[in-house]
């Protein structure tokens, strides 16, 4: 699958709901871990990192980094305008258009989930929308 296109399809299902910072945040949380020598090296892997049943290569139901990708739902894209969207903002990131919203974040998540084992409240750089950003997470 095409880089771009892993960013893509992760603004569209974690964030399209969210204003244009929040989507942004996405692909720029997605290009901090790309940077990292902690995650993968290419967007697809990122957002498809996660325990797998093995001998199928099927992501576990919620075991994985980017909830939509192992969620059980299909990735079907039904809000053209919204998709539209999500490219743009994959690209304007990819041509360093936006100032840097996440300061370095490599985590995510929606406040309207129970916080995460990992998420320690100092390590918090920003609130978008409904998504909490940390950096710096073990």
């Amino acid at each position: 699958m095409n880089t771009l296109l892993c960013i893509a399809m992760a603004v569209y299902f974690e964030a399209r709901g969210e204003p244009l910072q929040g989507q942004a945040a996405v692909a720029q949380v997605i290009e901090n871990r790309i940077v990292s020598d902690r995650y993968p090296d290419d967007a697809c892997a990122v957002v498809k990192q996660g325990k797998y049943v093995s001998w199928l290569e099927y992501p576990l139901r919620y075991e994985c980094q980017f909830s939509f990708w192992c969620d059980g739902k299909p990735e079907d894209v039904t809000d053209t305008t919204a998709w539209g969207q999500a490219w743009i903002v994959t690209l304007a990131n990819e041509f360093g258009l936006y100032p840097d919203y996440v300061g370095g974040a490599t985590h995510y998540h929606a406040d309207t989930i129970d916080t995460p084992f990992w998420a320690e409240r100092e390590l918090i750089t920003t609130t978008i929308d409904s998504h909490i950003f940390y950096r710096g997470v073990r």
